[in-house]
Parts: C-alpha cells; structure tokens; sequence
C-alpha cells in the first residue's frame, strides 16, 4: 500500500500549523506561561508570542508539518516498493 505524499503532507501541515496557532491564542487568552512557544521563534523566522506572530506560526508550522509528512510517506513507500519487490532465484 502506497501513503498520497501530498495528502500525508497536508495533513501533517494543517494539524501542526494549527497546534502552534491554537496555542498561541491559549497564552494570549489566559496568560500562560508560554516558555515553548516563546522558543519556537529562533526556528521561525517573524513569529512571537503574540495576535500577528500566531498567523506567521500558523505558516510556518504548515510549510513544517508537510515536509515532515511528504518526508514519512517517501520513506515508508520506499521501504514498501524494497520489501515486496519479488525475488529472482
């Protein structure tokens, strides 16, 4: 069974590009303490802690999570065509 390269990507893109977005609206809305979040912005270039930098995290974390996905799919589907490939005696 083949994994969509494109589908894996997208999903992973959308939950964690939502992930970082929603939580970043948690500690804008309750006052978290929100040391992880605060971190993120030596990876993503314009994000912050705050209303604007939740939108750019929200990119950003998009662009990571479907280059994650489109990276798992290749691998697993590689490993798949090298497993079944049939055997010559």
């Amino acid at each position: 069974m083949h994994l969509s390269k494109r589908a894996l990507g997208i999903g992973f893109g959308v939950v964690y590009g939502l992930v970082i977005l929603v939580g970043t609206w948690f500690i804008l809305l309750f006052g978290a303490q929100g040391s992880f979040f605060a971190r993120l912005s030596i990876f993503f270039r314009g994000y912050s802690v705050s209303w604007g930098g939740s939108i750019i995290g929200l990119i950003w974390g998009f662009i990571f999570g479907f280059i994650i996905g489109f990276l798992i799919a290749a691998v697993y589907n590689l490993a798949d065509d090298l497993i079944k490939k049939p055997k010559v005696k």
